[in-house]
């Protein structure tokens, strides 16, 4: 799995834990704020009918202290005595809304009474409530337990009329409600959770639409101008994105660029043809123009027509020969032969031909003691026709009376066989060593001296890559250029 992958799985998880967290905040808050709205809430439970009346008993009968004695040893239930003057007895802090509260609630007429306004034996008076407390709601009985306990303590007796159904708790606690839950502020704080949630999904869908559409908008666009002939790079100056789409965008301007290198190859290949056909074509007709005009020369006529012809026809067959094997239409790879003997043959026609011209250039072969026993598997005829051509190229830019080495090796522990032709000539400048196998190439410094169209390399090139060799070329210390390829030897034993 890509990067693509992780960044759509990313994106649905980060939306997905948004709404979550919008989801679960919003009933958070929601939760809080009814816990607050109950904590300014007057319990109205029968357990603090109870407790309220256990300490409007305690205070009228023992005064403060007895009541103070009272509320101290309660634990669940926090009952809030408050003086005329706001202070509660305690010492606690008494919000001024629960306090409000409490005093509509003594001017009601309730049919339980949960506040109560008394004055105890000393003379003081107290507004006596107890807070809303979900503690003490879910526990009861045992607050009612505790509340007797407290009255017993304080050596008060229950107030009369107070039943009990089940020892140590009061006769309605069976039948009570827990009080009205606090009511919400709007109708429409319901679908908050679901606007919180649909906002969230739809901002990350948003963005992860721009994200992905954008570069692909771009490809759209690169593929509608390459169809119009434009194949300039798009995309190279993207570096911040690292995802499969910018590696497409990428591997478009790779596309283009080497539809851009074939198209340019072939408008220059098709002006070099038409260049070299024009000469001979120039020459031939000069020879027929002369034989009409000069019966008596015919015969000389006739002779330059033929070696045009010749020469053209070369021309041709290599320019097929080219072809074929830019196309792939040839495959190398199917018998194993001796690279040893196919080079001895090569060198010994070379070698004929070179003592019958007239410069006398002599051809030297030499190799490794185990060469003999280097096998390449490929074509003979193909390979053998790719070295002649490397041959032939160093005999004809060789000076008169020199030497053309050919040197057969063995390397990489014998995986690799180099042949390396060595000649005497001018060599090749160094910006050129690299353009010399290109098709219809000549060097400057043997331009006009030379014949040849410029395609013996370029072919040689192409057999030796469909090989799998590699063929190089370099200028020699002494002087003269070094050509090498480099073929995958089979291993044997």
């Amino acid at each position: 799995m890509g990067r693509l992958f992780w960044k759509f799985f990313l994106c649905i998880l980060l939306a997905q834990v948004a709404a979550t967290i919008g989801i679960g905040g919003t009933f958070w808050l929601k939760s809080r704020a009814a816990q607050q709205a109950r904590t300014q809430e007057i319990d109205t439970s029968p357990p603090a009918q109870m407790a309220i009346e256990a300490a409007t008993a305690t205070l009228e009968a023992g005064g403060s202290k007895a009541l103070q004695h009272f509320i101290g040893k309660l634990e669940r239930m926090r009952v809030m005595a408050v003086d005329v003057h706001g202070r509660e007895l305690m010492g606690r802090t008494v919000q001024p809304a629960m306090l409000n509260k409490a005093r509509a609630l003594l001017q009601q007429q309730q049919p339980r009474v949960v506040v109560r306004e008394a004055t105890g034996s000393d003379g003081v008076r107290y507004l006596l409530f107890l807070p809303y407390s979900e503690h003490f709601r879910t526990a009861g009985t045992d607050a009612a337990r505790e509340t007797l306990n407290a009255v017993s303590m304080a050596g008060n007796r229950m107030p009369p009329g107070l039943r009990m159904d089940v020892p140590g708790a009061p006769a309605d606690m069976n039948g009570m409600k827990p009080p009205p839950g606090p009511r919400m502020d709007s109708p429409y704080r319901t679908f908050i959770p679901i606007i919180a949630a649909t906002v969230a999904s739809l901002l990350f869908a948003f963005l992860l639409a721009w994200y992905f559409s954008r570069p692909i908008r771009d490809l759209r666009a690169a593929f509608e101008a390459a169809s119009g002939g434009d194949l300039a790079p798009r995309f190279q100056a993207v570096a911040r994105r690292r995802d499969e789409l910018t590696d497409l965008g990428r591997d478009f301007d790779r596309m283009t660029g080497r539809l851009r290198s074939l198209m340019d190859s072939q408008t220059r290949l098709l002006h070099d043809v038409s260049h070299e056909l024009r000469s001979p074509l120039a020459r031939l007709q000069a020879a027929i123009g002369l034989a009409h005009q000069q019966p008596d020369k015919l015969a000389a006529s006739m002779d330059r027509i033929e070696r045009e012809s010749v020469r053209m026809d070369k021309l041709v067959g290599e320019l097929l020969t080219l072809s074929r094997l830019e196309a792939g239409a040839v495959n190398p790879l199917n018998e194993d032969f001796s690279i040893a003997d196919l080079l001895h043959d090569i060198v010994e026609d070379a070698r004929f031909e070179a003592e019958a011209d007239a410069r006398q250039v002599g051809i030297t072969v030499s190799g490794d003691a185990d060469i003999a026993s280097a096998i390449v598997n490929g074509q003979a005829e193909l390979l053998g026709r790719a070295v002649e051509n490397v041959v032939r190229n160093a005999i004809k830019h060789s000076p008169d009376a020199s030497v053309v080495k050919v040197v057969l090796s063995r390397h990489d522990e014998g995986r690799q066989v180099h042949v390396s032709v060595l000649d005497h000539g001018p060599g090749v400048a160094e910006t050129d060593l690299s353009a010399i196998f290109e098709p219809f190439f000549r060097a400057s410094n043997t331009q006009k001296s030379t014949d040849g169209h410029g395609l013996g390399l370029a072919i040689a090139q192409h057999v030796v890559k469909g090989h799998g060799g590699s063929i190089a070329a370099r200028n020699r210390s002494s002087g003269g250029l070094c050509v090498e390829i480099r073929l995958p030897a089979k291993q044997t034993g």
